[in-house]
């Protein structure tokens, strides 16, 4: 053999010790032009071939020529010594010039018609060419043709021409079903017409082939199980329905290798059997969703008792799959076990609701495992898995409890188990945690890498607008991801805010978002995005905030002009267009917005320039009357079946992407929006309609009706007016002060609630600046008027107060009025100077329709804690810390007792206590200096906006230990600071936090 290749092998070895390409083409070149003059040369045959060149030579030549093309230079001649190859009675000859015939032919090739029918020859043919024994097919009781149809076999697959294929393939399909073929046939025979239906789908009619198929399928050998399992899933995909009935053979072969172990030893994979036959079966059962229902098999099968006989046996063996597959040592078992286990999973995802309850849940504990496992394809798996799961009706539970998990996977290292971890995260979202695993997204989106930021841009946007129980948590929302991520927010995100504010008038949705935006575009180092949204709202609904202080049409303008020198072409038109309204609106803004239309007429881009000079002329060209109908807000955007939010999630992942299904799926909160709009549109059109009618048939007399005022002679109600306001209720105070000791430590909650007002509160803070959010919302059966709320200035805070018109106590109006079922809110920005021990005072003054005036003296939840920054110290570094805090000034120390009704304390307990100091006081744990588990340990930094002299923000290093006594029952908590406030405000938040623990 080596004497036979070694013209091949110096070809070779001169290609590999080529020093550079050129050399390389050279001696291709060479080769090439040494083996034409080869074929040419002599006498040449009818065939076109050399019939002067032996059996050596031609094939050394024909394997130069193969190599020469894998390589990828280019090979146009040499067919014609292909062909006499491939026609010769030699197994040697025959087998190079198949090979050859596969690589360097294509099915459209013209020499192809005069090989068909010696490929037709070696298919059919009873005997085999000479020295063509071989032992496969000596061991399968076949004939002796067996290698030169495999050679065949694997041509026709490989060129698979249309002329090729429809001239060989009832001989392809009379092999594979033929009683006289080999194994090794068969197998072959089954892969090449899966390549040919492929190519051509009509090529084989499922209702007449599936009885072939059927007895196939009770063939025992494995191989030809395995291979006929190829050709079924290829031809069930294209014609579902034509081979359900073969699902009874499918289960039967499943029950064998999975119940029974019944398999040949060369099958058995780490003592698994037949693993891919496994994966295959289950592949194709999963194409029939509808298996376990037993109406369906009696259609088909017309035996009601065999069909139950076949779900029986292929629940338990889903059932056996689930429940002993387990990690194995060996990393090929786990991987081959895992492959079959997760096709289970998927085959219980597309059963659906008609599948066993157990095997739903087992499945759901199974996946629970894989995803906290240190595997990552396992990981990866599992969360991908766990995401198709969770879309089945009743399973939403069970994903949530891991949700915690989850979280963890989406800090993995690898981007593909992060990008699962947030279809996942995405899935299993609904109203009840909405708000939570949108914040995290967020606060992980400042970390994540740009691979994975704008998937988790669109992502979060679509959450957020799905599960907002208060679209102002969604203005905001998207708001965050403009300041953390504007670069990712594409155009349809900020399309979708505008639109979503735009039809929803109620309330005070636009009012808030144009507030919102107007901070927001404050800064001059805006992101554009903000500034576009800012632009839009400011134009449609910015005199909803005129009257406020410091919000003005002046003011609006001057913050977004502020920004025009660094936006693009796109924003500018925009801000053209915004500018036009603000002058339609304002009269102090038409000579602000005069010279900026003056300089656009000129400008270089078409867009500008027109709107620039169509606005400009347009008070010339119209009446006031008319530009005001040209001006005036916009109509409600058409509500699309899908957002474009949507349409870019499907675009991106497709249609059978769990995360596309659940997009597409409206929560209950849209329809809730939905209802609540078609109400609205309704009254409004009734509304116009009675107006129309009114104005059609006026009646005299109408307007004096109601005039003049109505006297107010009750002694009763002049009685309760005199009389002192009514305070805050002393059964309301315990819950009301266990309220507030909640909201120190949570981002939002309940501060107050009676039968007339529920007080909400919802804060977040960054270094030293804090931003709180209150609502006050009338609960009572009749308006709250004259509604006041008066916010104490403090020394150690900067303070900004916004709210609905007329709210705060500063403002000129006589308070404003909370309709029944609605809310006011108050907006304060803070930034903290000074230490501080105390809480800002908030007192809330409103009259009831009787006249009835109530006053209710509170504290906003804003303390020392809420400015930490968590500090993780080394052991010695928090000792040798903690020492040198040593002093009365310094330290604080107190020893509360457990409440009587609280549980032992125990290691339970005490993470707890962990989990307060940590994510309740913002402190990091210092673990390792504590010599007792009944020991935990915290450091932390706060901040201040206060500089010194050298400029530097002035910060405070805070450390907290709480020690327990279980015997007791007491924890004695002890802080030290470098100023003796930060010492007391530490310990009282931790003191009332472990009181509720």
């Amino acid at each position: 053999m080596s004497s036979q290749a070694k013209g091949l092998h110096n070809f070779i070895s001169d290609l590999r010790n080529a020093k550079s390409k050129e050399e390389e083409n050279e001696r291709v070149d060479k080769e090439l032009a040494n083996i034409r003059r080869k074929f040419t040369s002599g006498s040449i045959g009818a065939d076109g071939s050399n019939s002067s060149l032996s059996s050596y030579q031609r094939k050394k030549y024909v394997w130069k020529l193969v190599y020469i093309h894998v390589l990828g230079y280019e090979v146009d001649f040499g067919h014609a010594e292909v062909l006499r190859l491939v026609r010769s009675n030699k197994y040697s000859e025959k087998n190079v010039g198949y090979v050859a015939l596969s690589l360097l032919l294509r099915g459209g090739d013209p020499m192809m018609s005069s090989i068909v029918n010696t490929i037709r020859k070696d298919l059919t043919a009873a005997g085999a060419p000479s020295s063509v024994k071989s032992s496969s097919s000596s061991q399968s009781g076949g004939g002796g043709n067996d290698a030169a149809q495999s050679l065949a076999l694997c041509s026709i697959a490989n060129i698979s021409g249309l002329e090729l294929i429809q001239a060989l393939h009832v001989e392809v399909q009379h092999i594979l079903v033929s009683k006289s073929s080999t194994a090794n046939v068969r197998k072959k025979s089954a892969l090449c017409l899966l390549r040919l239906v492929r190519s051509s789908p009509d090529l084989v009619a499922g209702r007449e082939f599936a009885p072939h198929i059927a007895q196939l399928l009770q063939d025992r050998h494995l191989g030809v199980l395995t291979s006929t399992m190829s050709l079924l899933n290829g031809l069930a995909v294209q014609h579902t329905s034509e081979y359900e009935s073969l699902i009874p053979y499918v289960v039967h072969i499943l029950g064998m290798l999975v119940l029974k172990k019944a398999c040949a030893r060369e099958y058995l994979y780490y003592r698994t059997p037949s693993p891919w036959l496994q994966i295959k079966l289950l592949k194709f059962l999963q194409l029939y969703p509808n298996a376990l229902v037993e109406n369906t098999g009696k259609k088909k099968n017309g035996n009601n008792s065999n069909t139950k006989t076949y779900i029986s046996q292929l629940t338990q063996v889903v059932s056996k799959i689930l429940t002993e597959t387990d990690v194995s040592d060996s990393i090929n078992k786990s991987n081959a076990d895992h492959a079959v286990l997760f096709e289970a999973v998927n085959l219980i995802v597309c059963w659906g609701e008609s599948g066993p309850v157990q095997l739903r849940d087992g499945a759901m504990k199974l996946l629970g495992k894989f995803i906290s496992v240190r595997e990552p394809n396992i990981r990866y798996l599992g969360l991908m898995t766990m995401a198709k799961l969770a879309q089945l009706e009743g399973s939403a539970e069970g994903v949530k409890k891991h949700q915690a998990t989850v979280l963890v996977s989406l800090k993995d290292a690898d981007i593909s188990v992060r990008r699962r971890a947030l279809d996942l995260l995405f899935v299993m979202c609904d109203t009840d945690n909405s708000e939570r695993i949108v914040d995290e997204l967020v606060a992980h989106l400042v970390l994540a890498d740009a691979a994975i930021r704008e998937e988790m841009v669109l992502k979060i946007a679509i959450l957020a607008e799905k599960y907002a129980t208060d679209l102002r948590w969604y203005v905001d929302t998207i708001l965050k991801l403009i300041s953390i991520s504007g670069d990712h927010v594409s155009d349809p995100i900020w399309h979708r805010v505008v639109q979503i504010v735009t039809n929803h008038p109620q309330g005070d949705l636009q009012a808030y978002a144009a507030a919102t935006l107007l901070v927001a575009a404050s800064p001059r180092r805006c992101h554009e995005t903000a500034v576009r949204v800012a632009a839009y709202v400011f134009g449609e609904f910015g005199f909803l905030v005129a009257e406020r202080p410091g919000m003005s049409g002046e003011e609006q303008f001057r913050i977004l002009h502020q920004h025009w020198h660094n936006c693009n072409a796109q924003t500018r038109a925009i801000l053209v267009s915004t500018y036009a309204k603000l002058a339609n609106l304002y009269e102090e803004c038409r000579p602000l917005v005069a010279p900026v239309f003056t300089r656009c007429k000129n400008s270089v881009d078409v867009e500008i320039q027109q709107r620039s000079a169509e606005y400009a002329a347009m008070r010339e060209s119209f009446s006031p009357e008319a530009v005001e109908d040209l001006l005036r807000e916009m109509p409600p955007f058409e509500e699309r079946r899908q957002s474009a939010l949507e349409l870019r999630l499907k675009e991106k992942e497709g249609e059978d992407s769990a995360t596309v299904v659940k997009a597409t799926r409206p929560s209950a909160e849209q329809q809730k929006r939905a209802a609540m709009n078609a109400v609205a549109q309704r009254a409004a059109e009734e509304e116009s309609a009675a107006a129309e009618a009114a104005d059609n048939d006026v009646i005299e007399g109408d307007e004096g009706e109601q005039d003049g005022p109505v006297e107010n002679g009750d002694p009763k109600t002049s009685a309760l007016v005199s009389t002192a306001p009514v305070g805050i209720p002393k059964e309301v105070i315990p819950a009301m002060r266990k309220a507030f000791s909640n909201l120190c430590t949570s981002p939002s909650g309940v501060l107050f609630e009676n039968s007339l007002l529920q007080v909400g509160v919802k804060h977040e803070y960054v270094g030293a600046q804090g931003r709180i959010s209150v609502f006050f919302g009338n609960l009572g059966s009749t308006p709250l008027e004259e509604f006041k709320v008066r916010v104490d200035d403090c020394e150690h805070l900067r303070m900004q107060k916004q709210g609905t018109q007329g709210l705060l106590e500063t403002d000129e109006d006589g308070g404003c009025t909370v309709a029944v079922r609605t809310q006011a809110k108050l907006l304060l920005l803070i930034e903290v100077v000074a230490p501080f021990d105390d809480a800002p005072a908030m007192r809330i003054s409103f009259q009831t329709e009787d006249g009835e005036k109530h006053e209710y003296p509170l504290r906003l939840p804003v303390v020392a804690t809420c400015f930490m920054e968590p500090v993780t110290l080394e052991p010695g570094a928090f000792m040798q810390r903690w020492k040198s805090l040593e002093g009365q000034d310094r330290e604080c120390q107190e020893i509360v007792k457990a409440p009587p009704n609280a549980l032992p304390i125990d290691e339970d307990y005490m993470r707890r206590i962990a989990l307060i100091i940590t994510d309740g006081l913002k402190f990091g744990r210092c673990q390792g200096c504590d010599p007792t588990p009944w020991t935990v340990s915290g450091a932390a930094t706060f901040r201040t906006g206060a500089k010194d002299v050298n400029g530097n923000f002035i910060n405070v290093g805070c450390l907290v230990r709480v020690e327990a006594n279980p015997q007791a029952g007491a924890f004695r908590v002890t802080t030290r600071t470098l100023h003796p406030l930060c010492s007391t405000a530490v310990k009282n938040v931790a003191l009332v936090s472990i009181k509720l623990a």
